[in-house]
């Protein structure tokens, strides 16, 4: 089982973010962070989470450095047994706020992986983008958490951005690839509704010969294991996603996910502390749950198993494969190409 935290205070708001956070909402952490101590023993009861059931925690957002570990501490002192060892156990992170004292802190509590939001080595860029830290506050923040002692470190990436450049992308590639990292996610830049950028959506320009290219190029350094993210480590908690594991959410805007149900915290800050027990359920039939499997198998290394398609849906597969689009490994059919993945699996369940 798998554990999301949800953290919604941000030190800034990107153009492009939809998240569920806030930039003026921090006279709140203290309460919030009790709030979702409280949710947590509940979902522990709903979940019935047993010793060592948790194998991966991702603490998400927002912007998780913005809150101290000192608040985070309860959180951990209850999660203690129950934490499978050897867990892999992430924070997010903005290089503006992950201060060292912030990141020795998070260590200490047993966080041992750090993903950080770069988006760019350009200074442009970035500005164009709203983030509120320059290159520079990105390589120094990746060098300072290697030095607390984090061995594992991934960096994000946005492209697909009016203004791309081969040359500017490449940059980026050979800066991030410089850093101490062994994971990379890169990220279409896609128009949300109720974003800054929504009322300028002409500054996402996807071009799919550069697409390609800049995915053909990260690959050379770290193989992908899903459309988004590749690394010569792979995260256990984002495959936990892709191989349809149970997991928890926890906090405002969060979801999580158990036997054929989803569970949705209110999005609300104010309302969440108030009671962050009231979660709204969403039960999911065998037919959803199974087209959801295709779909994340299709875009991710899981591949599908061939006991989740009908026969019909089989037959389609193995046109797949005839036609090389699909790849067959005894019963489980994979795809070497995610930007094809939903056109597969969409032509599998037609």
């Amino acid at each position: 089982m798998l554990l999301y935290i949800h953290i919604p205070f941000c030190d800034s708001k990107c153009h492009y973010c939809s998240f569920n956070s806030y930039v003026d909402l921090f006279h709140l952490r203290s309460e919030y962070m009790q709030a979702l101590l409280k949710q947590l023993k509940s979902e522990f009861t709903r979940f019935d989470v047993q010793k060592e059931d948790i194998e991966t925690v991702f603490i998400g957002g927002g912007t998780p450095s913005t809150v101290s570990p000192e608040l985070y501490a309860p959180l951990f002192e209850y999660l203690k047994g129950f934490i499978k060892e050897g867990a892999e156990i992430t924070s997010e992170a903005n290089p503006n706020s992950a201060t060292k004292s912030w990141l020795e802190g998070m260590f200490t509590l047993g966080v041992n992986r750090i993903s950080f939001g770069v988006q760019s080595f350009n200074d442009e860029k970035l500005k164009q983008l709203g983030r509120a830290h320059k290159a520079e506050d990105a390589v120094n923040a990746l060098w300072r958490a290697k030095e607390v002692g984090y061995t594992h470190l991934s960096l994000d990436l946005i492209y697909a951005v009016a203004g791309d450049t081969q040359a500017l992308l490449k940059h980026d590639l050979q800066e991030a690839f410089k850093l101490p990292i062994d994971h990379l996610s890169a990220y279409a830049l896609t128009i949300e509704e109720g974003t800054p950028f929504a009322a300028t959506p002409e500054v996402a320009d996807e071009k799919l010969v550069l697409t390609e290219w800049f995915l053909a190029e990260i690959k050379k350094k770290f193989p992908s294991y899903e459309i988004s993210n590749f690394g010569a480590y792979h995260s256990q908690h984002n495959l936990g996603y892709w191989q349809y594991k149970e997991y928890i959410g926890l906090g405002s805007g969060a979801v999580g996910f158990y036997k054929n149900c989803r569970y949705y915290p209110t999005k609300d800050v104010n309302a969440y502390i108030k009671n962050p027990l009231d979660i709204q359920t969403e039960t999911l039939s065998d037919e959803a749950i199974c087209t959801e499997k295709i779909f994340l198998g299709l875009r991710s290394v899981v591949g599908v198993s061939a006991t989740l398609l009908t026969s019909t849906e089989l037959q389609r597969a193995q046109i797949l494969v005839h036609e090389k689009k699909l790849r067959q490994e005894d019963e489980t059919f994979y795809n070497d190409d995610y930007l094809l993945s939903d056109e597969l699996a969409l032509f599998i369940q037609q």
